[in-house]
């Protein structure tokens, strides 16, 4: 996939049954963390919160990618176990729905702990 320079021109590129899942995860994201900048990192949608990352996704040929830092996929460890992880992902397999209330609940989790870095500071 070509680098892109927005989230909207990441998902467009993509099949459209894909675009439908980040478009979901997307949607998810902005829900729990409205404050967040949208952005693209390395070459995937990412959000940021104070400067700091939050989450990341992207789309490979079997599977979502969802990046939550080390910290997220520590925080939820017991329920990520039974998916595909690999150094700081968790991929979400297309053959599954993608488990949307996780997705928001880490998301929750690493806004609290962006904010309570921001106050210690």
């Amino acid at each position: 996939m070509e680098k892109s320079p927005t989230v909207d021109a990441y998902i467009a590129a993509l099949p459209p049954e894909m675009q439908t899942t980040l478009q979901q995860i997307r949607a998810t994201i902005k829900a729990n963390a409205p404050e967040a900048e949208e952005i693209i990192a390395y070459a995937m949608p990412a959000y940021k919160l104070n400067g700091r990352p939050l989450v990341y996704f992207a789309a490979f040929k079997n599977h979502i990618g969802f990046y939550a830092t080390p910290t997220g996929h520590a925080e939820f460890a017991e329920e990520l176990s039974k998916y595909q992880q690999g150094k700081g992902s968790v991929q979400f397999p297309h053959n599954e729905p993608v488990p949307l209330e996780l997705v928001a609940r880490i998301v929750q989790f690493r806004v609290k702990e962006n904010l309570e870095k921001r106050r210690k500071k």
